[in-house]
């Protein structure tokens, strides 16, 4: 960082004790904890509980795999709530990757601030029109924050998945 706001930026707090921070290799244990227990306790909507289809799921999601992200320079964000990992962010050229909030921090907002870190540092990389891949359990999640489906995903096999674009241009 080079200035006082690329500091800001690169590690905020925001109101009730909320930190959003780059994720680093020290972070890849408990990257690994929330996406898991977000998958297997939330997303029941998606997988109905299926063994295989949550194993399919999650098998990218463990430490190792995270690890390999952050050294292959992935954009990952975490947000830390009460002293605790409690959401998981990720971006991709125009893309939102990851948006998984740990069961136990529902409902503070934190999935929220997240998505508009990610749609903050999306802007700054000059990304104006976006895109994600929904599950069916986040869909309304994000039309809440602007969010509009665009269709189906391809062929996925293990979830649901949905489309969906925003645009992040500047209203006049």
């Amino acid at each position: 960082m080079q200035n006082k706001r690329g500091i800001s930026q690169a590690f905020s707090q925001v109101s009730g004790g909320v930190i959003l921070r780059r994720a680093t290799v020290f972070d890849v244990f408990d990257l690994s904890r929330v996406l898991i227990r977000s998958i297997t306790r939330l997303c029941v909507a998606d997988h109905q509980g299926d063994p295989q289809a949550i194993a399919h799921w999650i098998a990218n999601k463990d430490p190792a795999s995270i690890r390999n992200w952050i050294a292959d320079s992935a954009n990952i964000w975490l947000v830390e709530h009460a002293g605790r990992v409690a959401a998981v962010g990720g971006l991709r050229d125009d893309e939102v990757t990851l948006l998984y909030v740990d069961p136990d921090h529902i409902g503070h907002g934190i999935g929220a601030a997240l998505l508009h870190r990610l749609e903050d540092e999306l802007i700054a990389s000059g990304h104006f029109d976006v895109r994600l891949e929904a599950t069916k359990t986040a869909q309304d999640f994000y039309r809440r924050h602007g969010w509009q489906a665009t269709g189906q995903c391809g062929a996925r096999g293990d979830v649901s998945c949905f489309a969906m674009r925003k645009s992040l241009h500047p209203r006049d």
